[in-house]
């Protein structure tokens, strides 16, 4: 039907002043579902609600709104235009004089019949976002509608909930590209949160232009050059429905990119490292200790002026081959560093299909590890949002192909009832997105959403998924265990610890075969697909090395017991 989702909506945010809305479908159509899906959400918007029934005629329908005297009448009308131009026309003769408000929800063919009726105020396709409904339902006009959408992550989530706020990445070689892009995808209404990608030159060196490459301009991103590029962007972004914008930390001065950020474009969240934007992966000369420290500093800012965090770390370690175990427990570590840094609102990352080759059923199971373990932080003054998303490692180059991979893999990831989808354009597999080709591929999550969101079979429950699920949690309980055995201080905190914490890249507690090379990791290990899970295993006979053998080797090889 054409209010498809509508029945979505919280009960939330009633209307102070009651006002009352009269439904039917009319004539001689039978379709309801939808009619009633939008006095579902007209109910939980504060109107009481009154459903005359189903093929309606004219006279009863008149004959209803004389007795009941409604504020508005809602009507939905599925079947021919011609027939529906009949129905109208009657309605209009009928109705005159009534001072009656009627809305109408139906195809688009018959909502082109409607319109030219002029019975009508309102007029619905169905192709109208859930925050143009609620902006209506509410009484607000169009040029207040910079107003109805909520202008901070938290508000609008709860203003969505249970459908998830749509997040896109975005950054065009040129400033002006990018400008013009932000505009378009935010007149197009299907995101929520537009994440800007500076060029590395930015990243790295935007307070020391003097250190910049030229001939990298534009590479990887945007090229940012000022704050004024930023609030350029920004304020481009001011009309349809005014997205959120966020932008990627530097790799070097992460403390000034976040006061920047927050000056110029509000930036909706931090996201953050810990260990990365480093001599780790090359995108800054920071030792690790320095990079640690520095990083935790950056959260510890956005915490203290409490802005929501996400610490994308565990997804890192992914991208290099890392396997399952330490991915869970550095998924664990990086919101427990969050936590103790004073974090209030906590969002959590999991990039499913990574690495590249990890099937359905073990993608899942250790996203729920993850999830569990994170989890068991929340409390009232640490609240976790879940983000899910594709991993573009495993999108194919052929966007046909990348065009099913995409719902597909958002299909796998609603398991997590996700509070953000982080969408994955189809073309990124190939080249950077243009705002088009955005735009495309978050209405083709919207039409994953739609069909799915709600009464899907719960994927979690599968047995093979709960077993793996805690042999994850077991294993990456004994990683844990023993980072706290390289403690140097044993009245600090080894999990936030930068010694600690360093000194288990540097033996190789933490580690993964993309590694290998790096002078300031070990690089020593070796992983594999096995079963659909990214695990250990021995370089020569392909034999699966357990948690608790690879940790002991490694201690051995350091003189080191784990305690």
């Amino acid at each position: 039907m054409v209010f498809s989702f509508w029945g979505l909506w919280l009960k939330s945010n009633r209307i102070k002043k009651e006002r009352t809305m009269l439904g039917a479908t009319i004539g001689d159509c039978v379709h309801v579902a939808g009619i009633l899906k939008f006095l579902s959400l007209a109910e939980t918007e504060g109107y009481k609600i009154v459903f005359f029934g189903v093929a309606v005629s004219v006279d009863c329908l008149i004959e209803s709104i004389m007795k009941q005297k409604p504020d508005v009448v809602a009507i939905s009308y599925r079947l021919t235009p011609g027939t529906a131009q009949k129905v109208f026309n009657e309605l209009k003769k009928k109705s005159k004089g009534l001072k009656i408000r009627f809305i109408f929800g139906g195809t688009k063919p018959v909502a082109e019949v409607a319109s030219k009726s002029h019975v009508f105020s309102k007029i619905f396709t169905g192709d109208e976002s859930i925050q143009e409904i609620r902006c209506y339902l509410r009484g607000v006009g169009e040029n207040k509608t910079d107003k109805i959408f909520a202008d901070n992550l938290i508000s609008r989530i709860e203003s969505l909930s249970p459908y998830p706020l749509i997040r896109h990445h975005f950054g065009r070689p040129t400033l002006r590209e990018t400008i013009n892009g932000a505009k378009l995808i935010a007149e197009s209404k299907v995101i929520d949160v537009l994440s800007l990608g500076p060029d590395q030159n930015a990243q790295e060196y935007i307070f020391h232009p003097e250190k910049m490459d030229k001939g990298q301009n534009g590479a990887g991103g945007v090229p940012l050059r000022k704050p004024e590029d930023l609030k350029a962007i920004y304020n481009a972004t001011r009309c349809g429905n005014y997205p959120l914008v966020r932008c990627y930390a530097g790799t070097n001065d992460l403390i000034k990119w976040a006061k920047m950020s927050v000056a110029t474009i509000h930036n909706a969240w931090g996201a953050i490292p810990l260990f990365w934007y480093s001599v780790l992966d090359g995108r800054s000369s920071r030792n690790m200790i320095e990079t640690i420290e520095g990083n935790q500093d950056a959260i510890r800012w956005y915490a203290k002026r409490n802005i929501p965090v996400e610490v994308n770390e565990s997804h890192q370690w992914s991208l290099r081959d890392a396997h399952d175990s330490l991915a869970v427990a550095l998924a664990f570590l990086a919101a427990y560093n969050a936590k103790v840094l004073g974090v209030k609102h906590y969002v959590s990352q999991y990039m499913f299909n990574t690495p590249a080759g990890t099937s359905p059923r073990m993608d899942l199971a250790k996203m729920l590890a993850k999830k569990e373990m994170i989890e068991s932080l929340s409390g009232k003054n640490f609240k976790v949002y879940t983000e899910v998303r594709a991993g573009l490692n495993s999108f194919s180059s052929d966007m046909d192909i990348a065009k099913g991979q995409l719902p597909a893999s958002g299909v796998l990831s609603l398991a997590l009832k996700p509070h953000i989808f982080h969408v994955v354009g189809f073309s990124e597999g190939h080249h950077a997105i243009k705002a088009e080709e955005l735009i495309e591929s978050c209405n083709i999550i919207h039409g994953m959403l739609r069909n799915t969101l709600t009464d899907f079979p719960d994927l979690t429950i599968d047995p093979l998924v709960q077993k793996r699920k805690k042999e994850l949690i077991k294993e990456s309980g004994l990683i844990l265990k023993a980072l706290k055995s390289l403690q140097q201080n044993k009245k600090k905190d080894a999990y936030i610890d930068s010694f600690a914490l360093s000194s288990a890249v540097r033996i190789g507690l933490f580690d993964a075969p993309h590694l290998k090379g790096n002078s300031y990791a070990k690089g020593n290990i070796n992983t594999q697909i096995l079963n659909g899970r990214c695990v250990v295993c021995d370089v020569k006979t392909n034999r699966e090395i357990k948690e608790k053998e690879r940790i002991e080797k490694i201690f051995i090889g350091e003189g080191k017991c784990v305690e």
